[in-house]
């Protein structure tokens, strides 16, 4: 891990805040926000490195030694600005994404769309096997979006595995952790379970999590280390796949009450023209250029940082 100084963890903490503001929305990874800050791999080999042996470190050497082994600045400078993110951005996100909808979606649209253009091109040369490693991601991507909900169940060895999969969605690239749970049919039971203090189930569900999040990011750790390449094809390929899930214009199919709140479950991509609504064209294409253009000036400015 490289040393910095005070003011890159502040900087990190701002990249933890796009991704807070990420996550808020569902349907959009933080992930992708973590790849396109450039501190994804960096995130992810942090993650893998949490094991036992921190605790060995902390006995035979002390707290700092364990705290610089556990990259523990970086971690706690991302974990802030991600926090900070959601308990101010949340209810702002929810009733931007209540009232004018198509027009958060162009937005994120477009941000995500130029991350394709930007994660793609850090593959010096595309190989045959890279194309197809691409293609085959994208397809299960958008495979993954036209899913039905599953029906609801309260097997907590269920919601173990619920809690491990949406984890490790939320770290990969281009798929949605709350999505996940909501084709699972978990959303509304871990949703409840949070509101009503549910400590049994939310514990389940936080240590499915903590092992997905955990034995997850060993595996891209490992891709990374040995098929960087193909791996970033195939993560590429996963963001393509899940451009359907933010396609600004969705007619809703399928929905349910929680809460006293409409939940979508399953919605169709149509076509401005079909859409049903006011499709509020001229908006959303500046929207989603100004989306687009934002990676490019995050891109020249990382670059001039460099």
């Amino acid at each position: 891990m490289t040393d910095r100084k005070f003011k890159d963890y502040v900087l990190v903490s701002f990249k933890g805040m796009a991704m807070g503001a990420a996550d808020v929305v569902p349907g959009v990874s933080g992930g992708t926000i973590a790849f396109i800050t450039g501190i994804y791999e960096e995130l992810v080999t942090t993650i893998s490195n949490v094991d036992f042996s921190l605790l060995k470190t902390w006995k035979q050497h002390g707290f700092l030694a364990m705290w610089k082994q556990l990259n523990g600045a970086f971690l706690l400078s991302l974990i802030i600005g991600i926090g900070i993110s959601v308990l101010s951005l949340m209810k702002l996100m929810k009733y931007l994404l209540e009232t004018h909808p198509v027009m958060v979606w162009s937005f994120f649209f477009g941000l995500v769309l130029a991350s394709v253009w930007y994660i793609g091109k850090q593959i010096p040369k595309w190989k045959l096997s890279y194309i197809i490693g691409l293609i085959l991601a994208s397809v299960v991507a958008y495979f993954i979006t036209t899913l039905t909900p599953a029906g609801e169940t309260q097997s907590l060895l269920y919601l173990f595995f619920c809690g491990a999969l949406a984890i490790c969605a939320m770290i990969l690239p281009g798929i949605s952790g709350a999505f996940i749970l909501v084709l699972l049919g978990a959303y509304k039971q871990i949703l409840e379970a949070v509101s009503n203090l549910d400590i049994k189930t939310v514990a389940v569900v936080g240590l499915g999590a903590i092992v997905g999040l955990l034995s997850f990011s060993r595996l891209l750790k490992w891709l990374f280390q040995r098929y960087e390449n193909l791996t970033l094809a195939i993560l590429t390929g996963f963001i393509i796949g899940s451009l359907n899930k933010i396609w600004p214009w969705k007619n809703i199919i399928d929905s349910e009450i929680i809460r006293g709140k409409e939940v979508i479950l399953s919605q169709k991509s149509v076509w401005p023209n079909a859409f049903e609504g006011n499709p509020h064209l001229i908006s959303a294409i500046f929207l989603a250029i100004l989306g687009f253009a934002l990676i490019l000036i995050l891109e020249k400015w990382s670059n001039k940082k460099a």
